[in-house]
């Protein structure tokens, strides 16, 4: 090696600088001495006057005359739901143990629709429970399958269309029959008016009666408690000739009661905007054992705290969002007026709103009375609720708080109504289905069964159905006819076309026809009607098509039958669909609650059932 590049002291050498060079790099690696990046992820900043610079900079140290809530004072008044009353029923204390829907929604059981046993499904489960129950006592199952057994139905008979029109149903129908006990029957006999034994012409030894008939009540207590129905002496809220609930309930006060109703429930979930307060309404009856006691008011001490949310702008410098709302994702429409005030709100008014959490029982009525609340600067603003004055000024504006009914001129009532209402509930698939539609052309209503309940409990298309039927019906008029030939009518065409008075529709078609009101020429109702099943050749007069579910049978299953008039505003150009179905849920004790309610949705237009009169129709097979 040439001594002149040899270093003998290298620090001493570098520190001279004895030997000048030229040093290039073309690729930069950083070295971490650590595998931890916390400290270099926290961009520290030690320089506390280049912070205060920055936050001048973006106008955080401006005044806008605001300070912060830190201490809060409330008065509320507190008064609890305490009578119940459905649009035709009796007054009755209000029982916080069950869920409002379930108290407003529920139906009874349909067991028997114009004369024939439905809800297969369910008569055998009252079955089967029955003779389990019936172990205890004695080996009484076989007289009491023969006593209360199901009928084998006869496919020659006009009677049993209903089963054996349909293969899926005449096959269980024909399975069970003989085999199995009609659990129905037997609630039915037990629940009757005057209630019978259960072992009526049965023969039980005398010393196992008393036994079953303990069985009896606990059988009836039972099925009550495994489907929450109306009573059976009394009436539930729906409302036929509206297709709608109705009900009110009270909640004492000082000057008496304050009465909420609902007039027009049937959106499925029931909460505070279903009611309305009726002034005029001073109490809403007397009922035994009500309690009109009230608590005193309730003063509490609280903190407000910031309303904060995931992915809230964050307005302090030098901090990041989490990103986990994207408000660029959100493209509201004009009039979609609910997500422009949740962008406005999220963007805009976000750290100016507190929260003070109070809580309350469900089923109760408050209202402040009066809150103070003092901020950071010592002061204190007495703070009067949102939306007070009069109630019916468009321009109040206000959250959570019910309309007056009926009254001009009325001071708005702030106060707050907390319902004791199910958070979830499960919805089965409808059992019955009717759709109601304008027909123009024909100038009626139609109440149209899209899906009509099966005797097996189980809901099946109103066309199909209704195709079946009347397969059925010509199946058993053919069988006729080819015993005796002499009863087909056969007409004798003579031209190539012929007069037809009306033609006919699809049976699950059920007419509404336009009738005055009693005492007025000018208001009308819509008068449930019926077709007429015409049957080529049948020498017959032609029979009434009634409806098979039963929310178009209303009153005919009645004695005497009544006639069935639907509110003509009730059914709008865009028609509205109405559909029963098993509602369940579990309320806040762990009791499970199933009952069959009603809903009511709009339609999607109007219609034209084809129906047409006085036609001149060609004749099939005629020559020239």
């Amino acid at each position: 090696m040439d001594k002149r590049f040899a270093v003998e002291n290298i620090p001493e050498a570098l520190a001279e600088r004895r030997f000048p060079s030229i040093t290039m790099w073309n690729r930069l690696e950083p070295r971490p001495r650590a595998n931890n990046f916390d400290r270099a992820l926290r961009a520290e900043i030690r320089d506390a006057l280049w912070m205060l610079t920055k936050q001048w900079q973006m106008g955080e140290f401006h005044g806008d005359d605001a300070g912060s809530p830190i201490f809060a004072k409330a008065q509320v008044g507190l008064t609890r739901l305490r009578k119940y009353k459905s649009t035709a029923g009796d007054v009755e204390l209000f029982d916080d143990r069950v869920p409002l829907e379930a108290k407003v929604e529920r139906k009874p059981v349909p067991f028997v629709v114009g004369g024939k046993e439905i809800s297969l499904d369910i008569r055998l489960f009252l079955g089967r429970q029955w003779l389990k129950m019936l172990r205890t006592v004695g080996n009484y199952a076989q007289a009491f399958i023969n006593k209360y057994e199901f009928d084998l139905p006869d496919q020659g008979r006009k009677e049993d269309a209903h089963v054996c029109s349909h293969p899926e149903v005449w096959q269980t129908a024909s399975a069970i029959a003989g085999r199995r006990m009609d659990g129905g029957k037997l609630y039915l006999h037990l629940t009757a008016e005057p209630p019978g034994h259960a072992y009526d012409d049965i023969p039980v030894l005398d010393i196992h009666k008393p036994a079953i008939d303990d069985l009896a009540k606990a059988f009836i207590d039972w099925f009550d408690a495994v489907f929450f129905q109306p009573p059976r002496n009394g009436s539930d809220a729906w409302v036929p000739d509206r297709l709608e609930y109705q009900f009110a309930c009270s909640a004492p006060e000082a000057s008496g009661e304050k009465v909420f109703v609902a007039d027009e429930y049937y959106q499925g979930h029931l909460d505070w905007y279903n009611l309305d307060i009726d002034k005029e309404a001073k109490t809403l009856g007397k009922v035994s054992g009500e309690d009109n006691s009230q608590p005193p008011p309730d003063l509490q001490s609280l903190i407000p705290v910031q309303v904060t949310y995931d992915g809230m702008p964050n307005t302090r410098w030098w901090t990041f969002e989490d990103s986990r709302v994207n408000f660029a994702g959100i493209k509201p429409d004009t009039t979609d007026l609910g997500k422009l005030l949740f962008i406005e709100f999220g963007l805009v008014y976000a750290n100016d709103w507190f929260l003070i959490p109070y809580t309350l029982p469900a089923g109760s009525v408050a209202r402040i009375q009066g809150m103070a609340v003092t901020n950071v600067f010592g002061e204190r603003f007495w703070i009067e609720a949102a939306g007070s004055g009069l109630d019916d000024n468009w321009q109040r504006w206000s959250m959570f708080t019910l309309n007056t009914k009926w009254k001009r001129e009325e001071i708005a009532d702030t106060s707050l109504l907390l319902l004791p209402v199910a958070a979830k509930v499960q919805e089965g698939k409808p059992v019955e289905e009717v759709m109601m539609l304008r027909d123009e052309v024909a100038n009626m209503v139609w109440g149209v069964e899209r899906i009509v309940p099966m005797p097996t409990g189980q809901g099946k298309s109103g066309f199909e159905a209704a195709s079946e039927t009347i397969a059925f019906y010509r199946q058993l008029l053919e069988q006729r006819l080819s015993a005796n030939p002499g009863d087909r009518l056969v007409p004798d065409y003579r031209a190539k076309t012929s007069y037809q008075v009306m033609n006919s529709v699809p049976e699950n078609w059920i007419p509404f026809i336009p009738v005055h009101v009693p005492g007025d020429n000018r208001e009308i109702q819509l008068q449930r009607a019926a077709m007429p099943r015409v049957l080529e050749g049948d020498p017959d007069k032609p029979e009434k098509v009634q409806p098979r579910t039963v929310l178009l049978r209303e009153g005919l299953d009645r004695r005497p039958a009544r006639v069935y008039f639907l509110h003509e505003e009730e059914v709008p150009r865009a028609g509205v669909v109405v559909a029963q179905s098993y509602q369940r849920t579990r309320w806040n004790n762990g009791t499970v609650f199933v009952w069959l309610g009603a809903r009511k949705q709009t339609g999607r237009g109007e219609g034209s059932s084809g129906l047409g009169f006085d036609r001149l129709v060609d004749v099939q097979g005629t020559g020239d």
